[in-house]
């Protein structure tokens, strides 16, 4: 119904809207939001994930930085298309710090995360992991912080939306430490994995399983299977367009793990793969501490500077850019210059001194 001094084009807009937002029976629809960021080891295959939950038949390309992509569904015919933003960080670890950039205070009560792991790289496993959920996790609990001074009732109902991953007459709800916002784990390049020697395998797989776990996270091994990446598919499209969540689980570690976020324990898991002897002798804080250390024992890790991309990205012809680039090269002009000029006025005052 108009209201008292609407303008023509004020009844025409609130007419569109209703429109768009609406039903097949006129009834107003609530058009649903998300935003996904995808993280994990570099050329792990993020972007094709990515791609076949858009369903886009494209070649995937190498992701050096930050990229975006969105989709739209409709949850029903005529109705309005819900809204997902995709984002996607590359470089492995070496650009963590860009999770700053797409989960802001606006979003982050729609916002999920995807860490793709490479299961043929175990050695980088465990790092890879925690240095990008631990920057991620730091910036979430920064926003929630300031969340909780201007908005105490949203801060707390994300704080018990992942706590609700876990019902509350479960074994293991006081030993657990769900992270902030939504998480799925994906182990890709399971065709690989499954390759290695089966203690190997199970050894890796019961690992993430309690890391899964103990963050209230889903987990699913994939491969460029087309039934694994439907698997996969099916966990992030629940998070980016609230499709019903899939029911099956498999824990068989002789076969590709699926397993949604609350439906995993403690007891099945099962403890650390070592001797009793030997968890007596680490010393460790929490569970997630002592398995880390269990694990790196079997897998060294590499080092953090061997995980650093060292390619620069401003030298790469899909970034280029004519006039930032010139400018670029001026800068990098000048800057070889000075550094060559300060040695030779060095020696100049020097040899002027003696001279005199």
């Amino acid at each position: 119904m108009p209201k008292a001094g609407d303008t023509l084009w004020d009844i025409a807009r609130d007419e569109v809207e209703k429109r768009e937002n609406s039903g097949d029976d006129g009834e107003r629809v609530e058009v649903w939001e998300k935003s996904v960021l995808f993280m994990g080891s570099k050329n792990g295959g993020k972007t094709t994930i990515i791609l076949r939950c858009l369903e886009r038949e494209e070649i995937p390309k190498p992701t050096l930085v930050l990229e975006y992509t969105f989709g739209r569904r409709a949850r029903r015919h005529n109705a309005p298309k819900d809204i997902a933003h995709f984002w996607e960080i590359g470089g492995g670890t070496s650009l963590l710090e860009l999770v700053r950039i797409p989960i802001t205070v606006n979003n982050v009560r729609s916002f999920a995360v995807v860490l793709v792991l490479d299961l043929s790289k175990p050695n980088e496993l465990w790092m890879t992991m925690e240095n990008l959920l631990q920057a991620t996790r730091n910036h979430v609990n920064k926003i929630l912080a300031k969340l909780e001074k201007a908005d105490p009732e949203a801060a707390a109902e994300i704080k018990q939306k992942m706590q609700n991953n876990l019902q509350r007459d479960h074994p293991d709800y006081d030993l657990v430490d769900p992270f902030p916002i939504p998480l799925v784990i994906i182990g890709s390049k399971y065709d690989i994995f499954h390759e290695f020697d089966s203690e190997m395998r199970k050894i890796i797989s019961r690992t993430l399983r309690f890391v899964s776990h103990y963050y209230g996270a889903s987990l699913a091994f994939t491969s460029k299977s087309e039934a694994l990446l439907l698997k996969a598919r099916a966990l992030i499209n629940h998070l980016a367009f609230g499709y019903d969540r899939s029911k099956s689980i498999s824990v068989d570690h002789s076969k590709p793990l699926f397993i949604p976020a609350g439906l995993d324990s403690l007891s099945q898991i099962g403890p650390p793969p070592t001797s009793d002897s030997n968890i007596g002798k680490m010393r460790a804080n929490t569970p997630l501490e002592l398995w880390k250390k269990v694990f790196e024992k079997m897998f060294p890790p590499k080092s953090f500077s061997d995980l650093q991309d060292s390619k620069d990205p401003a030298q790469d012809s899909q970034y280029a850019e004519y006039e930032v680039d010139v400018m670029r090269a001026q800068k990098n002009q000048l800057h070889i210059k000075h550094k060559i000029s300060l040695p030779w006025k060095t020696f100049l005052a020097r040899f002027l001194q003696y001279r005199t």
